[in-house]
């Protein structure tokens, strides 16, 4: 059977680093033929790392998703960094941490007005590890939810990571799935929970961007939301 190539496209990033790995074996194998033939995999490696999946969330409302794909490694009661503009009470925080093999671009994980970006240059520790929440170069998003909620997501330069992209501005009005930016290579993505919020899912299991439902607001948010 075929794959289905349809179901994915290729992130525009993803174009100039095709080429520069294509020229670049290229290169090698006028060189050392063998060794050109096995730098040419990085070229397949480059078009999946950068890969867009077609994907579908779910449409009930106060439903918060994963913007990201990997795996659940920390669900910790934190207080979150002031220049982030998520108050001064502890949140909810679910940190996702994604491998050099996951999905790398980033979805909106709940509808809302982005009120607060925030970018911070930093170091590039293990993206699995807390201090990377800490340290690490970050771009944070506040969205508020229709009822007046807030959340945060932040995107978290990893190990091997050195560019972190974003595509929304403060003020722009956004929905759940909707694409908003993309962390190149080994990377994290926090998700800072609305008071009240139940989470949904549990450390070690594999969430997928846009699918899997990390939380649940209140009903009032959830009202709030399909007015």
């Amino acid at each position: 059977m075929r794959p289905n190539f349809s179901k994915y496209k290729i992130h525009r990033d993803g174009i100039g680093f095709s080429i520069a790995f294509a020229v670049a074996s290229y290169l090698i194998g006028r060189i050392n033929l063998t060794l050109g033939y096995l730098c040419s995999l990085s070229v397949f490696w480059c078009l999946y790392f950068f890969r867009v999946p077609n994907r579908v969330h779910p449409t009930e409302g106060g439903l918060i998703v994963s913007a990201a794909d990997g795996r659940v490694v920390s669900i910790k009661e934190v207080l979150p960094p002031p220049e982030f503009g998520l108050g001064d009470a502890t949140r909810t925080r679910i940190s996702v941490f994604l491998n050099i093999f996951d999905v790398h671009v980033n979805y909106i994980p709940i509808s809302g007005k982005v009120t607060h970006v925030y970018y911070e240059q930093g170091r590039f520790f293990n993206a699995a590890k807390d201090k990377a929440s800490e340290h690490n170069e970050k771009n944070a998003l506040v969205i508020q939810l229709p009822c007046a909620c807030t959340l945060g997501v932040v995107q978290i330069a990893g190990l091997v990571a050195r560019r972190i992209r974003c595509d929304v501005r403060c003020g722009d009005v956004v929905k759940t799935g909707q694409y908003y930016g993309l962390i190149r290579f080994g990377s994290r993505l926090d998700i800072y929970l609305p008071e009240h919020a139940k989470v949904m899912v549990s450390v070690g299991e594999r969430v997928s961007a846009s699918e899997t439902v990390l939380a649940e607001v209140s009903c009032e948010c959830d009202k709030a939301e399909q007015k």
